[in-house]
């Protein structure tokens, strides 16, 4: 029989985490967080507010810690998540549904000894490209050095 917790898709860590900090989850993050872990590829429709952009977001944050855990020395090295918003307005989501899950995790994990600084987040806004790509082509130069 299947287990009826959807957040058991999720490592422990994560999930004390998002109930101490959010509660329970919300239906369309009950609904995807299985799928999702299960590997398939998942398209989210519900009402806005509803939780999409998380449960996303933190199935992923959750599998980049877990590989963190599974293997501390493969922290970094290169792109692992690409998120494209379509508009410029939904910036305050990444704020409120990745970087925030992202400082909350980062501080659980290293609270049950995670040494690793954990997954790290950029943006761009097409006033910015350029900027941040002389940001990435100088790290990925450091790193082959």
């Amino acid at each position: 029989m299947a287990d009826l917790d959807p957040m058991s898709a999720l490592h422990p860590i994560t999930r004390a985490w998002f109930r101490s900090a959010l509660g329970e989850p919300t239906e369309p993050q009950r609904r995807a967080w299985p799928v999702i872990a299960g590997g398939a590829h998942t398209l989210l429709m519900a009402p806005t507010g509803s939780g999409k952009t998380l449960a996303a977001f933190l199935a992923l944050l959750d599998r980049l810690f877990r590989r963190l855990l599974e293997n501390p020395g493969a922290a970094g090295g290169g792109v692992r998540v690409a998120y494209v918003s379509p508009l410029k307005a939904l910036n305050n989501d990444i704020q409120v549904n990745l970087e925030a899950p992202l400082a909350g995790l980062r501080q659980a994990f290293a609270s049950a000894g995670l040494t690793a600084s954990g997954p790290t987040s950029a943006s761009c806004s097409p006033g910015r490209t350029s900027a941040l790509r002389s940001v990435s082509v100088r790290s990925s130069s450091t790193r082959a050095a």
